[in-house]
């Protein structure tokens, strides 16, 4: 196991003998057990010891542990304390609430709350429609989740997805200066859902729908924009679908292929999929071909779901059938949001040549991306560890800026196009290379074209 990611990071407090040696031997012994040493401390020296704190990172949690065995063995090392950075971090919450006016003596009071308050409250009253003027609504964002599809940990529930949520948050003010407030609902039945959301959406400028299983997110998203007058957004459909749509775009440059002429195998027929799907066909594309683990998905099989009956109604043109290595070859085009490893890397020998793969499965792709790279043109993943991360967070903070700013009622298919585009132009043609067709999550220029396209300027 190699060290891929920080995610995975811990600090070791080794109480060692007084021999400096010890620091480059720990060292050695966490590199040959593949950790990637990215600190070493020595906080305490004295005659009779050592005390070093060493940071390293793992491939993940069961490395993280066999790195801390491997010191643990080492002659005159004993491991005082192991802390893991990113449960360190997450410890208090990672947003808070902070005033915006000062609150220092009796005349703040006076106006920020009892009595001046009641004026602008009795104001609002008489004028509704200057609520988004007057109050956060005008720059609030409501993440709300049920817990049932938390990224690729399943269906773990409303507590144990906060801290998603959270991270959502903080990601919208980062990126978009966006108050965004985590709601995590106790349940999972729809009605209840809409119902809940209904009743809080007063207090927003947007709803953010996040990790809701399919396919009861599609029918809470459809309820929602029925009976809401601010934009309702599901990322993990739309905002996916964005960055995908925007990297394909760049991607399809680099080849020198064009939309509208090349075959795509899309692996994953849940809401990522199916919103991948939509804006692909509403670009231009026209063979595009869904794969589930059953395999392609073909209009006239009497055992589709109805979501799936809608799809293969909207794709397939060529009505192939079979498994996903049956489907891929030939094709110019693999996009997956499924599961890990479901592609052999000698699959893409049989597709058409200069092939473009995005294997997005988090947090394990469905090739590894070092192995696809070797075979295709381009190569794109959801890791931050090789190059082109398809990443929401290059969509939704500008989206929302972009709909709070022109206080829209609601994003519409047209708004998402621009966006993708808005994000595929950042990338210059003397930047565009196989290796960058996405520009970088901390780009300053991403929010403001993602804006400015959804705003319609």
């Amino acid at each position: 196991m190699a060290a891929t990611t920080s995610s995975y990071s811990i600090t070791m407090r080794l109480h060692a003998d007084p021999d400096h040696a010890v620091v480059g031997e720990v060292a050695t012994c966490i590199a040959q057990a593949g950790g990637i040493v990215t600190a070493i401390d020595v906080t305490e020296s004295r005659h009779d010891r050592l005390v070093v704190d060493v940071t390293c990172s793992a491939g993940n949690a069961e490395h993280s542990e066999e790195l801390v065995e491997i010191v643990k063995a080492l002659p005159g090392v004993t491991v005082h304390k192991v802390s893991d950075r990113t449960f360190l971090l997450h410890i208090g919450g990672k947003i808070e609430v902070n005033s915006k006016v000062p609150l220092r003596t009796r005349d703040d009071l006076s106006m920020a709350y009892t009595p001046g308050v009641g004026r602008v409250s009795m104001a609002l009253a008489k004028n509704p429609e200057d609520v988004r003027r007057l109050t956060i609504k005008g720059n609030s964002v409501a993440v709300v989740t049920d817990g049932s599809a938390v990224l690729g940990l399943g269906n773990i529930g409303p507590g144990a997805a906060m801290p998603v949520m959270e991270g959502k948050a903080a990601l919208f003010k980062r990126f978009a200066n966006i108050d965004a407030w985590p709601i995590c609902l106790a349940s999972q039945d729809t009605d209840e859902i809409v119902k809940a959301v209904e009743m809080i959406a007063p207090g927003f400028g947007g709803i953010n729908l996040e990790d809701i299983a399919a396919p009861r997110c599609f029918e809470i998203e459809r309820r929602l924009r029925e009976s809401l007058d601010i934009p309702v957004f599901h990322d993990d459909q739309h905002g996916t679908a964005i960055v995908v749509l925007a990297a394909l775009t760049n991607a399809l440059r680099v080849v020198e292929k064009d939309l509208s002429a090349v075959r795509i195998v899309v692996s994953g027929g849940g809401a990522a999929g199916t919103a991948i799907v939509t804006l692909l066909l509403a670009a231009g594309a026209h063979d595009v071909v869904v794969v589930d683990r059953e395999g392609a998905i073909c209009a006239g099989d009497e055992n589709l779901s109805e979501s799936h009956r809608t799809l293969a109604e909207q794709t397939n043109p060529r009505g192939v059938r079979g498994s996903l290595h049956e489907v891929l070859t030939g094709a110019d085009v693999f996009i997956g949001v499924s599961a890990p490893r479901i592609l052999e890397p000698e699959w893409i020998d049989d597709m058409a040549d200069r092939a473009v793969v995005f294997a997005l499965a988090n947090p394990d792709p469905e090739v590894d991306p070092g192995e696809a790279g070797r075979r295709a043109a381009v190569v794109a993943s959801g890791r931050s560890d090789y190059p082109n991360q398809i990443n929401n967070v290059l969509a939704f903070p500008g989206v929302f800026r972009g709909l709070l700013d022109a206080r829209a009622s609601d994003v519409t298919l047209e708004m998402m196009l621009a966006a993708a585009e808005g994000i595929a132009h950042v990338v210059t043609d003397e930047e565009l290379n196989a290796s960058f067709i996405i520009p970088s999550v901390f780009d300053t220029a991403v929010p403001k074209a993602v804006a400015r396209a959804i705003a319609g300027d």
